[in-house]
């Protein structure tokens, strides 16, 4: 009989399957049956196991165990004597199996995504013996899948980008949805694709989930950035099917679609005329829409007046143009530049040149702002060749400076100490004019660089810059110093010498320097044109010999010789100089080796010795000792107090801080000799009552009363002037003149105080007509200061 197989009408679909999942040995127990029906040869196989059931759901949430299948050996008798055996996966904790009955339950919720099958051993033992019944089978358990996972984007959320002003269609990103169900059962793993929020921008395609445009020039200008949700949906997206959905946002990337533009048509700047090359005079921006390299921009002067005075360059940014000084600024010569600056897309995009240059043009106008220059000689530098026998107060040079600004100020002149440490030039401060002060000499200092100063005179200028120039000055040379002989000459001859023999050369130095060279010619002095003993040779190179004229020679007869020699020199004017040549005669052997020579003229005199010496020079110190002593105390000797007419004359103010108690203090000073002049005894042999007083009164308009010969009134200012005109005829009197200042009178005086040392501080003015209301007292100063009474005319 063949294999009997009991599956519900449910299981009817899978019936293929199953079959290809049971034991080998049993499909092929089965197909041999099948094929031998007819034959008679062979065996009928005797079934040995039954199966039920081999399939079951996923996700069982009964509470009772899930029936899975059932175990039966043809061997089984009902009587319980066989027992059965369940090994594999799952055995035990997933599966239990009735030992007796052999039916098989799952005792845990299962879950295909977890795992799909279970493969398991099935074994029929005797339950006394636990011998085997039936070989071991093996037999494989598999989990039905249900739509129980929804898609998930496992890489969502996403970012993309997509260039601005795109077609539509064109793709942006592709989203994948996974679902975890079995895709080969049933539509539970059948995703469809579908855009909840981002219409009408982006569009997504069903089944393969590419995001595309589906608007047309969408400007990022005008918006940058999109949010699109995307949902997945199982079950071929019918009505039941689970869904999942994922972000997708998406930017917009720039292209170069706008063109630049400048923020201003018109740009004002201004730089002061100092600036040095390479100085930033200002910006400009042309602004453009874009970003990135598509706003990058590159600028250019295209026209202007000012194209060669100023260049443009690019910021390190790229999008700004800096204006820059090129050549030096004169505000004097040109005061302002116009520029026409162009600024143009550096990337461009060839799909957008319809809309026309990417370039824009503006004009920027420079000042240049005047600054005060420091004043502008005619020569960066000045070279003079004087003569050193120049004179004093000979111009050297006109230097010549003036004011580069507009306002030509005056320009005064001066010179650097430090360059003419010596002043031998004085520079006149008004018209530049160099000249010396102070006698050249070429042999002393052959070059002057003097610096000569410049500087504007204004009221305006609280710095003014001072300008400066070098004047060189070479100062040439005159034949204005004797030549004489190159160094002390001391020279010896011989006894035994001969007539005509060489005793020594002599030369010549100068420090003149001839433009040919120095040539010098030697003679013997006129006074010893004929010495008996010895002869000159001028060898005309600058040298000369000394020969002796005679031979015989003898110490005894003469030891020391002197012979004077006279230099020339050849310019003009020449110059000449006699030097004295000392000849000593010495013994000397026959090679003419000096052997002795006589030394008198190195030799104190055998009568004076050393000790004497020293005698002498102790006698002469202690003789300048009391020298010096003497005068010392003669300058610190008291001066007499009447010094002689040679004395300087000096005045002394002499001040009294207090001079005591007025009128009440008649001891101070005894006035009566003023009140009475008359009564003064005068010394005898100086009268002086007939003198006419010479002179003139402090005050040049109040009369004053004459003394004459001693008779009419007198008055205190005759006697005043009496008394000085005696002491400046007084040989003996001191020779300095004392001034008496009273600051304070006293509280007694019926006049108060009458000193003027605080009447600067009172604004009223000084009348004195209450002098004639004092009384006889003040008679006398009220007719100076106050007004007379009588209309007599002055006396003097």
């Amino acid at each position: 009989m063949g294999v009997r197989l009991h599956l519900p009408a449910s299981f009817l679909p899978l019936t293929l399957g199953i079959l290809t999942l049971l034991p080998h040995s049993l499909l092929g127990k089965a197909v041999d049956e099948g094929n031998s029906r007819n034959s008679e040869l062979l065996q009928r196989v005797k079934r040995g196991w039954v199966w039920n059931q081999f399939f079951v759901l996923e996700e069982y949430t009964g509470l009772e165990p899930l029936y899975i299948g059932k175990l039966h050996s043809d061997m089984d008798k009902g009587d319980g004597s066989i027992k059965y055996i369940l090994t594999g996966e799952g055995a035990g904790s997933t599966f239990t199996i009735d030992d007796g009955t052999g039916d098989i339950h799952a005792i845990q919720r299962l879950d295909r995504e977890v795992k799909s099958q279970y493969v398991l051993r099935a074994q029929a033992r005797n339950r006394l013996t636990d011998r085997p019944l039936e070989p071991e089978s093996e037999f494989i358990v598999k989990i039905q899948d249900i739509n129980d996972n929804e898609p998930k984007f496992l890489d969502g959320p996403y970012q993309a980008s997509v260039p601005e002003m795109s077609k539509i269609g064109t793709s942006v990103i592709q989203v994948t949805a996974t679902d975890a169900d079995d895709p080969t059962y049933g539509n539970s793993a059948r995703v469809v694709y579908s855009i909840l929020e981002g219409q009408p921008y982006f569009s997504v395609d069903a089944k393969t989930g590419v995001v595309r445009v589906s608007l047309a020039d969408m400007d990022r200008e005008t918006r940058e950035n999109y949010t699109v949700v995307i949902q997945a949906k199982d079950m071929g997206g019918q009505l039941g099917g689970l869904a999942g959905t994922t972000t997708v946002n998406i930017t917009l990337s720039d292209v170069n679609d706008n063109p630049p533009m400048f923020d201003q048509r018109l740009y004002q700047m201004s730089v002061p005329e100092s600036a040095p090359v390479g100085s930033v005079v200002g910006r400009i921006w042309a602004r453009d829409r874009d970003i990135g390299v598509n706003a990058e921009m590159k600028y250019s002067i295209i026209d202007g007046d000012g194209r060669d005075t100023f260049d443009i360059s690019t910021d390190p940014t790229n999008l700004f143009g800096i204006i820059t000084v090129k050549k030096p600024l004169n505000f004097e010569s040109k005061p302002s530049y116009t520029l026409k600056v162009e600024g143009t897309n550096t990337h461009l995009d060839p799909s957008f040149r319809h809309r026309g240059n990417f370039k824009d043009v503006t004009i920027v106008h420079v000042s240049v702002e005047d600054v005060d220059e420091p004043p502008l000689f005619d020569q960066p530098a000045y070279y003079v060749e004087l003569p050193e026998d120049a004179e004093i107060g000979t111009v050297v040079k006109m230097v010549s400076a003036r004011d580069p600004d507009s306002a030509n100020n005056t320009v005064r002149y001066s010179i650097e100490r430090s360059s003419d440490p010596e002043k031998f030039f004085y520079i006149e401060i008004t018209s530049g004019s160099l000249m010396t002060v102070r006698l050249l000499d070429r042999e002393e200092i052959g070059w002057h660089n003097i610096t000569v100063l410049a500087m504007e005179m204004s009221k305006s200028l609280t710095q003014p810059q001072p300008a400066s120039v070098t004047v060189a000055v070479k100062v040439l040379d005159v034949n204005d110093n004797p030549p004489s002989l190159a160094h002390y000459m001391d020279t010896y001859v011989c006894e035994n010498a001969k007539a005509g023999q060489l005793i020594q050369t002599v030369t010549a130095v100068d420090p003149d320097d001839p433009l040919g060279g120095q040539h010098f010619y030697y003679s013997l002095a006129p006074e010893a044109a004929n010495n008996p003993n010895f002869t000159l040779r001028d060898n005309q190179d600058n040298t000369a010999w000394i020969l002796t004229r005679r031979g015989g020679w003898s110490q005894q007869d003469q030891t020391v010789f002197y012979l004077p020699v006279f230099v020339s020199d050849g310019e003009q004017p020449v110059q000449t100089s006699t030097s004295t040549l000392t000849v000593r005669l010495c013994s000397c052997d026959h090679e003419g080796n000096v052997m002795t020579c006589n030394a008198e003229a190195y030799s104190l005199p055998a009568s004076l010795s050393k000790g004497a010496l020293i005698a002498i020079l102790a006698c002469i110190f202690v003789l300048l000792v009391m020298i010096l002593l003497m005068l010392s105390l003669r300058s610190h000797r008291k001066k007499p107090y009447l010094c002689d007419e040679e004395e300087n004359v000096h005045e002394n103010i002499v001040r009294y801080d207090d001079e005591g108690g007025g009128e009440e203090d008649t001891e101070a000073f005894d006035i009566a000799a003023m009140w009475n002049p008359r009564e003064v005894h005068h010394p005898l042999g100086k009268v002086r009552k007939d003198m006419l007083p010479e002179i003139e009164s402090l005050s040049r308009y109040v009369p004053q009363v004459c003394v004459v010969g001693g008779g009419g009134d007198s008055n205190v200012h005759g006697y005043v002037l009496a008394k000085l005109l005696e002491a400046d005829m007084d040989p003996c009197a001191p020779p300095y003149d004392s001034l008496q200042t009273y600051a304070y009178e006293g509280e007694g005086s019926v006049a108060e105080s009458l000193s003027s040392l605080q009447s600067g501080a009172s604004n009223t003015d000084h009348e004195y007509d209450y002098l004639n209301d004092w009384g006889p007292r003040f008679k006398k100063l009220a007719e100076m200061y106050g007004v007379l009474e009588t209309n007599s005319p002055p006396m003097w």
